[in-house]
């Protein structure tokens, strides 16, 4: 599908201006994000208007579809993985024609795959265009995981505990009871892949084995599975990640690849010895969700110039702090992602490498055998980088090695834990870097936290509550002049807020009123300023007021916008941002 056709018509239409359309695809090409992914999260235009724009196009017909209208022998016709897939959905069989609908029929492998499918089953193709929540409703009727997983356990349903030791220990085997745990334990990553878990946890207790997915920052328990499976399930996993089958006294660590709904994704598995048995833990790594570009981090202008400002210099360090979970790693990987071209020479060092990305020298450290990021720091500086990444900022040694690296002409990449980005300063002191070297290494110091975003179609805007209006106020009043004044002319009072009202049929967030997450920034520039103040023996109250000089958002102020927006809750952000 041509973006700029496309873009072209919404103009028409007068949906949007031509200004923006041209700012919009040029953003599209420099993101790799889908121009319908960008019409959809500017709110443009819905899916339906998009859909039927695309039939005028194209010059096919555009149809609406109800997903319990489509019988069971038609959804036989075309597989679930094929349909997530090649996002096509099967309609009807009408005579000798199977009629489909697809979301964009310019995609010549969805073509192709369903030209198979046709000519496998003796029929002609009829197709369709539909809207893509068209499609994310018909894939909820699939449901293959559910069934999957009470059949592979009723059909285990005579296996015995001694038998069930022997499953998944050799690969080759054919014994009966291997195919069903083989079902299970691939339906569950299948699953995980498509509803965009972050992580699998498959957890023995004494009468049953829990399976919960961590979707959006939240555990949720999927599927349960009958306790005397747990010992085959685990060696299923075990064998996938090359641990060893016969050591379940000890912690294990391994990981997998595969193609799960036609792209490549990575599942790194950690075992855990517990009373009831081995518990696993699986990071799924999807580089398509996981490897973002900086436009799609959710850097408002004022931070955004800072970050590409920063990025652009030869040398210096660019510190990612937060706590755990925060999104740290994914804000590094953005940044390598925008820097990664064939003129420089970018090395990491991992603990573990999450994404594989093509261009990057990336190694993983290994402290059992002696290769920290210390050690393997004094290695990269040999390998004439141009750009480092460490994973982490976590000892004396490290955080030397690092800043010195800094001072002799490499940019460098790395996280750190603190509360704010103005506590970088103290942390690294603490550490034993010298001031002296600090205030000649440091570039910025970004701070983060992820908070949900609010679901578009289950958001509903109401009056912010008294407290919360004084304390918006309090904090725009303490805004940068520039953002103040684009806050004042955006917004009026009394403020504005909105808060999810979940709807049980919402096909974008299934009745959370939540979908996807999104990061609330600050950042801290260093200045001859701050360098002064560093050199000079600086006080935290010394910091702030420096900070509130270069006129830095903070986590909470940049919050808020977000929240006056309608991204995001107003209450997550305060609860995030509590000191």
């Amino acid at each position: 599908m041509d973006d700029k056709k496309l873009f072209d018509e919404l103009v028409k239409k007068g949906l949007l201006s031509q200004e923006k359309a041209d700012e919009i695809l040029k953003g599209v090409e420099l993101s790799g994000k889908s121009a319908e992914d960008v019409i959809y999260d500017e709110r443009i235009a819905d899916e339906e208007t998009v859909a039927k724009l695309k039939s005028d196009i194209l010059d096919i017909p555009y149809k609406e579809v109800d997903p319990k209208d489509i019988s069971e022998d038609v959804f036989n016709l075309i597989p679930y993985e094929t349909s997530k897939t090649y996002r096509v959905i099967p309609i009807e069989k009408k005579d000798d024609m199977l009629v489909v609908g697809m979301e964009d029929p310019n995609d010549s492998q969805a073509q192709n795959a369903l030209k198979f499918i046709a000519k496998r089953l003796g029929l002609s193709l009829g197709v369709y265009i539909i809207s893509s929540s068209v499609l994310r409703a018909v894939w909820d009727r699939y449901q293959p995981y559910e069934s999957e997983i009470n059949a592979a356990v009723k059909q285990l349903s005579g296996v015995g505990e001694e038998d069930e030791a022997l499953v998944g220990l050799d690969e080759q085997m054919e014994k009966s009871q291997d195919a069903p745990i083989i079902k299970i334990v691939a339906s569950t990553l299948k699953r995980a892949v498509d509803v965009k878990a972050s992580d699998i946890h498959i957890e023995p207790e004494r009468d049953r084995v829990r399976i919960r997915f961590r979707i959006d920052g939240d555990l949720q328990e999927v599927a349960e599975i009958p306790a005397k499976l747990s010992k085959s399930l685990i060696s299923r996993v075990k064998v996938l990640a090359q641990l060893k089958l016969d050591e379940t006294r000890i912690p294990q660590d391994g990981r997998f690849r595969t193609i799960v709904f036609g792209k490549s994704i990575d599942f790194r598995v950690a075992t855990f010895p517990t009373p009831s048995g081995e518990k696993v833990a699986i990071r799924v790594l999807d580089p398509e969700a996981g490897v973002k570009s900086i436009e799609e981090l959710g850097l408002k202008d004022y931070n955004m110039e800072i970050l590409k400002e920063a990025i652009e210099d030869p040398y210096g360090m660019i510190l990612i702090t937060g706590p755990t979970g925060s999104g740290k790693s994914t804000t590094l990987y953005a940044v390598m992602n925008k820097l990664n071209t064939e003129e420089v020479n970018i090395v990491t060092l991992e603990d573990p490498v999450e994404y594989f990305m093509p261009g990057l020298n990336q190694s993983q450290v290994m402290p059992e055998i002696g290769y920290s990021f210390a050690s393997g720091l004094r290695q990269i500086l040999r390998q004439d980088p141009d750009i480092i990444m460490v994973g982490e900022v976590r000892d004396k040694e490290t955080a030397g090695l690092s800043v010195n690296a800094a001072l002799t002409g490499h940019l460098m990449l790395s996280t750190l834990h603190t509360n704010n980005s103005v506590g970088v300063v103290p942390r690294l002191v603490d550490l034993g870097v010298p001031s002296f070297l600090l205030s000649s290494s440091l570039n910025i110091m970004v701070a983060q936290r992820l908070v949900s975003k609010l679901c578009p179609k289950c958001k509903k805007r109401m009056k912010a509550p008294e407290r919360m209006q004084k304390m918006i106020e309090k904090e725009i009043d303490q805004m940068p002049e520039n953002v103040q004044r684009m806050v004042r002319s955006k917004y009026e009072k009394p403020y504005h807020i909105y808060v999810p009202e979940p709807q049980d049929n919402c096909e974008v967030c299934n009745g959370k009123g939540m979908s996807g997450r999104t990061a609330i920034f600050e950042i801290f520039k260093n200045t001859d300023e701050l360098d002064s103040i560093i050199s000079s023996g600086f006080t935290e109250q010394k910091l702030w007021e420096e900070a509130e000089r270069q006129g830095m958002v903070t986590l909470r102020q940049d919050g808020i916008i977000k929240a006056l927006e309608g991204k995001v809750s107003l209450e997550e952000v305060l609860r995030e941002t509590e000191e």
